[in-house]
């Protein structure tokens, strides 16, 4: 009877423990890299690990920015670097393959995908025209690709490092790509390396070169190499002569169908590769290097949870922004062939798109990276002499605002993250702030410094004057929270004047839709202009009219000339984050500033797709209208978002338009560079968010559905909580924020306003 006793026992407690394991679920599953792939998303749809430096996929022509398209596009090859998101000239695209069949005589092998098959960390495709399916995965420098070729056809394998996106006809075209060299080598019957050199691209960079090492687990039973268009037989190596070189190779069609590639990468060298190779995957197991890299997403996007009731769109939109967030900037630690100082992130693309929302959300869910990424920004500065706005290959550039760098180390001190040396910071920051940086405006540092210091504005005829001044004066902000911190009050006292420079190009009697005050062109002489003069020529001076409305530069004036950068007036008006109290009582108070809100919407001002509008859906808020705030940010995400492949309304810009997303359905907004977020009505029920190991902050909104939307009332651990915004430490500490929901607006959060200037 007893053993009977304990038998039943541990069986119960073996289906209890059975059932608490079933119920874990696994996230990652819910990542789909296909949501924003289509239209104007442009996201990386191939395998890549957290921040990782190969990201393996197709490349559908040398168009589009992150390689692939959706069928019936052809595919010229598998590429081994890309980036997400991006707009403007297309990155990289470097090390392209192409597995094919046939004669070892043409160097298009392009193909036509009969099927293609996509999921977190792995891709699949079978070719129309020979049948041959193509799998990808990926470690965080190697690219894994298994190839089954059909029976009895000949296995054969191209590899093309003078392939690269963003080739164009015309030499040095602006923002091409730009081929400098190439070379390659058999190395042995299974081995072989070489490099690609390129430059230009989207910032107009310096020269990069990118290293491989390829290993083969059949040997190689013939080939032909070729320079600039011609083959020759039997030769195992050509040498960089600035011309375009690569392999034609045959594994026969005897053994297994079956051919693994393993493609090392590194900036440094060939024999590098081939170490993260011997590092990374010294094995031929597809599965567990897919395993793997499955593994360590989960690890990260397992530290929030959502209620199990949560749909499953939400839950891929969810976790899908997650993995979109942490794609980029890349983690190339131990591969900068400039200084060897760790940590090295690449690949800022740029900091202008994700200040806002990605450097914020990576902080909230994993700090430490967002320490090791500062800490680089900050080797960027001592090495090359300013912070990155924008970087890639290597080299600073391009510079679309504000020197935004200044935003992410202030929003990194103010939520108190350690092992930054926030003195050596401040010293960059004032850099940016003090040096111009010398005809090189467009890589680094503040165009316009000298007229801005010396007029408080930047004025019309300088590129990008207007959005410059007003990301000015917010990056002054940032320094002055900084130096108030470290206690240098001159400084503070200094840039915390600097940072109301705005107000020079707020022309109060400038009226549009019934409403005055406009951030507006002036010139260096302080007038107001109204008629702009295009063009140079010294004897017709045409004119045109520039209005709150102007948004794209006509086609007689340079892109990046215009006085707003990628917006007009009415966007950029509302886009002083540190300021908005000034901005309402400059509207003519808080009745005037709700109808002007409610007309930038309503007469679809609003731009959802550029980021210096993220933060306007919220400023009801500053008005005591929170309930206005949640209504037009669930009718933007309703309007816009889903979890198709058309679910992104933007450019992803590296994660930008994907974290804000997040953060909304979560119900928090940040306001980058300040330590508090905006509490919204969220999306989800539920949001459990590991904050530290073992501490977690819970979300909670009871009776959450699409009538009761508004916020009745708030709690935090239990007290009733006032307040439409929270502070970042409230969250790190833990605790549980609830939130009774009802189907009217409430006085909730309509009294204690977000916070002023420091």
């Amino acid at each position: 009877m007893k053993k009977g006793i304990v038998l039943a026992f541990f069986i119960g407690m073996f289906s209890l423990f059975s059932n608490i394991s079933n119920a874990q679920d696994v996230l990652h599953k819910y990542i789909d890299p296909m949501i924003g792939s289509e239209g104007v998303g442009r996201v990386f749809i191939g395998p890549s690990c957290p921040y990782g430096m190969v990201k393996p996929s197709p490349d559908c022509t040398a168009s589009p920015n992150s390689g692939w398209k959706p069928m019936p596009m052809e595919v010229t090859g598998f590429s081994q670097v890309h980036v997400s998101g991006t707009g403007g000239g297309p990155k990289y695209g470097n090390i392209q393959v192409m597995p094919f069949s046939g004669a070892l005589d043409k160097l298009d092998q392009t193909s036509h995908r009969a099927e293609e098959h996509v999921k977190l960390g792995y891709y699949q495709s079978v070719f129309k025209e020979n049948n041959i399916k193509t799998e990808i995965t990926t470690s965080e420098k190697v690219a894994f690709y298994k190839i089954t070729y059909p029976e009895n056809s000949s296995k054969d394998f191209k590899i093309d490092p003078g392939f690269f996106l963003g080739e164009k006809e015309i030499p040095n075209s602006r923002e091409s790509q730009q081929f400098v060299g190439s070379e390659i080598e058999i190395v042995s019957d299974t081995e072989v390396r070489g490099y690609s050199r390129i430059r230009g691209g989207w910032n107009n960079g310096r020269a990069y070169t990118v290293y491989f090492w390829a290993v083969f687990d059949q040997p190689i039973a013939k080939y032909v190499t070729w320079k600039n268009g011609k083959l020759y037989a039997n030769q195992t190596a050509q040498y960089d002569s600035s011309q375009k070189t690569g392999a034609l190779l045959s594994f026969g069609n005897q053994g297994s169908q079956e051919l693994h590639v393993k493609i090392g990468v590194s900036y440094l060298s060939a024999l590098k590769a081939k170490n993260n190779i011997e590092k990374e995957i010294p094995h031929w197991n597809f599965n567990t290097v897919l395993s793997s890299l499955e593994n360590k997403w989960e690890q990260i996007i397992n530290k929030i949870t959502l209620a199990p009731s949560t749909s499953l769109d939400y839950k891929k939109m969810f976790y899908t922004g997650l993995y979109h967030t942490m794609l980029m900037p890349v983690d190339r630690s131990g591969e900068n062939p400039l200084w060897n100082e760790v940590p090295y992130y690449d690949d800022f693309y740029c900091i202008w798109d994700t200040f806002r929302t990605s450097s914020p959300l990576i902080t909230l869910i994993d700090p430490e990276r967002e320490v090791e990424i500062v800490n680089a920004m900050l080797n960027i500065y001592e090495r090359d002499g300013y912070l990155p706005e924008g970087r890639s290959g290597n080299d600073n550039g391009r510079t679309q605002g504000g020197s935004n760098a200044e935003t992410v180390i202030a929003d990194a001190f103010v939520k108190n993250l350690k092992g930054i040396d926030y003195e050596l910071a401040l010293k960059a920051m004032l850099k940016d702030a003090e040096v111009p940086p010398g005809g090189n405006e467009e890589a680094e540092g503040r165009g316009g410094l000298v007229e801005y210091l010396n007029l408080g504005y930047i004025p019309y005829g300088i590129p990008r004057a207007g959005n410059r001044t007003i990301d000015y004066a917010y990056n002054d902000y940032n320094i002055a929270t900084v130096a108030k911190g470290l206690g240098y009050n001159d400084i503070y006292e200094r840039y915390m004047k600097q940072s109301s420079y705005w107000e020079n190009l707020w022309r109060d009697d400038y009226e549009d839709e019934g409403f005055k005050g406009f951030i507006m062109p002036k010139d260096e002489d302080g007038n107001w202009l109204d008629d702009i003069v295009f063009g140079s020529s010294k004897i017709q001076k045409p004119t045109f009219k520039y209005t709150t409305h102007v948004k794209e530069s006509p086609w007689y004036v340079c892109h990046w000339c215009v006085f707003f950068y990628e917006g007009d007036s009415w966007e950029y008006s509302f886009s002083l984050p540190h300021d908005i109290p000034e901005i309402i009582k400059k509207s003519g108070g808080n009745d005037v500033f709700k109808n002007r809100l409610n007309t930038f919407f309503e007469k679809n001002l609003y731009n959802v797709a550029n980021e210096p509008s993220f933060l306007t859906p919220t400023l009801y808020h500053w008005i005591g209208r929170p309930d206005l705030s949640s209504d037009r940010i669930g009718k933007i995400i309703r309007d816009n978002f889903n979890a198709t492949h058309i679910g992104l309304p933007g450019n992803d810009d590296s994660g930008a338009m994907s974290s804000w997303l997040a953060f909304h359905m979560m119900g928090l907004y940040p306001n980058a560079g300040q330590p508090y977020y905006l509490i919204n009505t969220p999306l989800l029920e539920q949001t459990k968010i590991q904050v530290q190991d073992g501490v977690y902050f819970t979300i909670t909104a009871k009776s959450l559905s699409a009538k009761n939307k508004y916020i009745k009332q708030a709690y935090l651990n239990g007290e009733p909580y006032d307040k439409a915004w929270i502070n970042h430490d409230d969250i790190v500490k833990g605790g549980e924020l609830t939130f009774k929901m009802g189907s009217k607006p409430s006085a909730w959060g309509t009294t204690i306003l977000p916070p002023k200037k420091i």
